[in-house]
């Protein structure tokens, strides 16, 4: 699945504003647009492009709370089952596995200090987890 440089460039377009039309990404990477519209067409068909969607501003939700949650599971916990559990609550926005002594990575988003304790404790809860470290985020110092 190799990519030339107008696909490269086509993507760094799409990142930057993923509602571009095919004309603006033609125009950025000196392509008609038919043409830059094929490409785009290509790169989902390749599976390159996995789909479009609209990132929300979490304090337009009010939440204003941000943390990460080291997650310690029992035995061979499957990644299924910690996505499973954790996409039941609308707060968790990102988790991973990660290496290292945790075995997961969970972000959180939350209104304030108490809703974001009301999520942990509801993790906490779920029937795999050992126990959890957290830490809030002060202040957000790059965002790509």
């Amino acid at each position: 699945m190799e990519l030339d440089d107008i696909d490269r460039k086509i993507l760094a377009v799409l990142r930057d504003d993923g509602r571009a039309g095919f004309a603006a990404i033609g125009a950025a990477v000196g392509l008609s647009t038919s043409a830059a519209k094929r490409r785009v067409d290509r790169l989902r068909a390749r599976g390159v492009i996995t789909g479009f969607t609209a990132i929300v501003d979490p304090a337009a939700l009010g939440w204003h709370t941000e943390a990460y949650v080291e997650l310690y599971c029992q035995g061979r916990t499957s990644p299924a089952a910690i996505a499973a559990a954790l996409a039941k609550y609308p707060e968790v926005v990102d988790a991973c596995t990660v290496s290292g002594d945790a075995d997961a990575l969970v972000h959180v988003m939350a209104s304030d200090v108490k809703h974001f304790e009301q999520v942990l404790e509801k993790i906490n809860a779920e029937r795999f987890v050992v126990r959890t470290k957290s830490v809030l985020v002060l202040s957000r110092l790059l965002r790509r």
